[in-house]
């Protein structure tokens, strides 16, 4: 199985797209879909009939059975939820646009993860799943050079940026004074780490980068730390749900 140990390289749509269609034949490729339709749940007053997880007191239950977080956004901004069996999606009006996707690790995954090793394996379920989706359906993404394995963070995480031209959430938000003659690039930052046997991707779009159009004048070091503390801070209100042990 095709293995990359770095996240220096620029990846065209063309190389993952080829990815993605080799991968369809594996019963154990998870389907992501972070390109799934915008949001349009309400967020936390009210549970809608179109969640598959659970809402109470504003907190958000996965149906997975795996966690569950306070919500992180407010009606109030025009936040609001969709999910999936395996991915929830929260965004707001304002620069908010945030996924969870949580994976159980099958036999072949966590055959996968004993050969290679936890570092090693988080870069590989990133360049094999992750990417391919976001490649999927946009052109030219490319993936930043400065990505970072925290050793501190839920036993081992990977952090990583990608740039996404067209891939903004947040378009509409953005101020206009001349249709522009290029697509916005998107940033996003992406975490992955592995929790009681199932592994976490969350991926968050940086929307200021976007929303605030010329006025924006963050260096792309700036824009890291941004979001990897965000990233981290999200992380860190996921509360964790083990299951039981059998006998």
């Amino acid at each position: 199985m095709r293995y990359l140990a770095s996240a220096l390289l620029v990846i065209t749509c063309a190389r993952f797209a080829s990815a993605q269609n080799q991968q369809t034949t594996s019963p154990s490729t998870p389907a992501i879909e972070f390109n799934a339709p915008a949001p349009s749940a309400p967020a936390p007053e009210a549970q809608s009939a179109s969640i598959l997880g659970k809402i109470s007191d504003g907190v958000y239950f996965s149906p997975t059975g795996a966690f569950y977080l306070k919500v992180p956004v407010l009606t109030e901004l025009g936040g609001r939820l969709s999910d999936t069996d395996r991915v929830v999606t929260f965004r707001d009006d304002y620069t908010t646009h945030i996924s969870i996707a949580v994976f159980k690790l099958d036999a072949t995954q966590s055959w996968q993860l004993s050969v290679k090793g936890l570092k090693d394996y988080l870069q590989y379920f990133l360049h094999d799943f992750v990417l391919p989706d976001f490649a999927s359906s946009y052109r030219g993404l490319k993936v930043e050079p400065n990505g970072r394995y925290l050793s501190g963070l839920n036993d081992g995480a990977l952090v990583t940026f990608i740039t996404i031209p067209g891939g903004s959430m947040f378009v509409n938000q953005s101020p206009r004074l001349i249709e522009p003659t290029e697509p916005a690039i998107a940033k996003r930052g992406n975490l992955l780490f592995i929790k009681n046997g199932f592994i976490y991707v969350i991926s968050m779009e940086l929307g200021e980068r976007i929303t605030e159009g010329s006025a924006y004048k963050k260096t792309q070091e700036e824009e890291d730390m941004l979001l990897r503390d965000r990233l981290v801070a999200l992380a860190n209100t996921i509360h964790f749900i083990k299951a039981p042990a059998t006998h």
